[in-house]
């Protein structure tokens, strides 16, 4: 697949009364979004707080869809479409994050969705995207490595926003982390010990089926910040949520 000029994170906060809805809507729009015009690849996602991989981590009220396009134009539709209306409908709130791919490696579904970008630099926010399915067999292990490097995280210098990721409620996980700029998420994942041991361990552990590593310049961020979480030192991003 050829490097793909957009990427979006659409991001929506529901409310608990909600949750009914919001898991027909999981149920039924993977295909949907799938079928969107101009989509080249699109996972429908639950979300959790990124402090663990388990049910307890999961946030009933928060759901995401990460969506390849053809081209901007075609993401403009989305909010139009079958599956932008549905979730408007029961969302409280959303954010869109539109992303440019530097790097990615690895699988999702057997495909390469984001091409093969060759980077470059880049200043400003980036955002970092793990996802992987784990071997059954290998789960219990790779939970018990998670917290140490989910509280190293937290406090990272240059953090901006996180959450975990999952297509299921177990086994099906990723995280998305957002930074102020790349040196600060070089730092954190090259030099901080935990998340070094972390990287250390995962070849010899074999605790992925499939794994794919992405990172993406953050070209826009429109609608409510806080759906992702968002810290408070964000002096970059400008009054209507896009980056100044």
């Amino acid at each position: 697949m050829t490097v793909p000029e957009l990427v979006t994170l659409h991001v929506w906060r529901t409310t608990p009364a909600a949750l009914p809805r919001a898991l027909t809507r999981m149920a039924l729009d993977p295909r949907r979004l799938r079928a969107t015009p101009g989509v080249r690849f699109g996972k429908l996602l639950g979300t959790g707080t990124g402090t663990g991989f388990g049910p307890g981590d999961a946030d009933p009220t928060r759901w995401a869809a990460l969506t390849v396009w053809d081209s901007p134009a075609a993401a403009d539709g989305f909010d139009g479409s079958p599956v932008g209306r549905a979730w408007a409908r029961i969302a409280r709130s959303a954010v869109r994050v539109d992303l440019r791919p530097l790097t990615s490696r690895g699988e999702w579904s057997r495909r390469r969705p984001f091409g093969e970008p060759s980077g470059g630099p880049v200043t400003g926010p980036v955002l970092a995207l793990t996802r992987a399915r784990l071997r059954a067999r290998r789960a219990a292990t790779f939970w018990r490595a998670v917290p140490p490097v989910a509280a190293a995280l937290r406090d990272a210098p240059g953090l901006l926003a996180r959450f975990g990721v999952g297509e299921a409620p177990l086994g099906w996980q990723g995280t998305v982390s957002v930074w102020r700029d790349p040196a600060d998420l070089v730092a954190f994942a090259y030099r901080h010990p935990e998340h070094r041991a972390a990287i250390t361990r995962t070849p010899t552990e074999g605790w992925y089926a499939e794994e794919l590593f992405a990172r993406f310049q953050v070209r826009d961020v429109v609608g409510d910040r806080t759906v992702l979480g968002w810290h408070d030192n964000h002096d970059n991003v400008d009054d209507r949520g896009g980056w100044a």
